[in-house]
C-alpha cells in the first residue's frame, strides 16, 4: 500500500510540475496574485482556465497523498 501511494505521489508531483511550467505568466504582479484591484466575483471557478483547474486538483491530490504517506509511517 505504501509503495503504491508513493508511486502515485511521485506521478502527481511530476504532472503538477509540468502543469505549472506550461501555464502562461500573468502580468499582475503581487496585486494580481493576491486579488488586489479586482471586484468581488461570484463565479471565480468558471473563470479559471482548464490548466489552472488541473493544477488546483493536482495540488489537492498531492496534499492528500502527502498526508496519507505521513499517516502510514
Amino acid at each position: 500500500m505504501k509503495v503504491l501511494l508513493s508511486c502515485v505521489h511521485i506521478i502527481v508531483s511530476i504532472v503538477m510540475i509540468l502543469a505549472v511550467l506550461v501555464q502562461q505568466r500573468k502580468q499582475g504582479g503581487f496585486s494580481g496574485v493576491f486579488g488586489g484591484g479586482t471586484q468581488p466575483d461570484s463565479g471565480q471557478w468558471q473563470r479559471f482556465t482548464p490548466l489552472t483547474k488541473l493544477t488546483i486538483v493536482l495540488a489537492s491530490v498531492f496534499m492528500v497523498t502527502s498526508f496519507f504517506i505521513v499517516f502510514l509511517n
